[in-house]
């Protein structure tokens, strides 16, 4: 009886043993091992360097808010409250809680905010039309890419910040676009994180 017990057990035990050794071990080693060797850059983060030390990650955008640096699209990530963890709070760009917003377009929070913002902008740069990327959440929250208008939005703001030539300013955008895939997938766009360190570059 028990012999025969052990004899129909025998083959799940050893396909279960197998299957964690392939599907466990050698596969996630093996894919890990090719990354590392054909992409190591993008296996390891993506990770952007600046005198040696790492400042972000080319796939992840950062809370810039000063007027000297170009900004990103807003971000709709949060963290746990630190006074009340049942609670959450504004925590842009939070790499470890990627999410959009869950408000509905008719939300008067997302009214107030959207206006808000509408605000300021128009106000940097009076009679430009402002991009709608800058006034809208992505559905990461951590979109490290902006679109070209909306960074030639942001020149002049950050020239007069820096008291440089607009024109200047200006060519390091276009210096920064990335195309299309092939010249057919995806949108033209800037990287942010890349944009403000060639500007930093040019004029520290």
């Amino acid at each position: 009886m028990i012999a025969s017990i052990a004899k129909d057990i025998r083959p799940a035990v050893v396909i279960l043993a197998a299957f964690t050794v392939i599907t466990g071990l050698a596969y996630p080693a093996a894919v890990t091992g090719l990354a590392q060797l054909v992409f190591p850059w993008q296996a390891n983060g993506s990770l952007v360097l600046r005198g040696g030390k790492v400042v972000g990650s080319a796939l992840i955008g950062q809370d810039m808010s000063a007027p000297r640096y170009f900004h990103p699209r807003p971000s709709a990530t949060t963290a746990a409250d630190p006074a009340d963890a049942t609670k959450t709070v504004a925590a842009p760009y939070n790499a470890a809680s990627s999410s959009g917003s869950n408000l509905a377009p008719t939300a008067k929070a997302l009214a107030d905010r959207v206006a808000a913002d509408l605000a300021t902008l128009a106000a940097e740069a009076p009679g430009m039309t402002v991009p709608a990327d800058l006034l809208t959440t992505s559905a990461s929250g951590l979109d490290p890419d902006i679109s070209p208008q909306a960074a030639a939005f942001q020149v002049a703001r950050v020239a007069k910040a820096r008291g440089l030539d607009p024109a200047r300013v200006r060519a390091l955008v276009e210096a920064q676009v990335s195309e299309r895939w092939l010249g057919l997938l995806g949108e033209r766009r800037v990287n942010v994180l890349a944009l403000n360190l060639a500007l930093d570059a040019t004029a520290p």
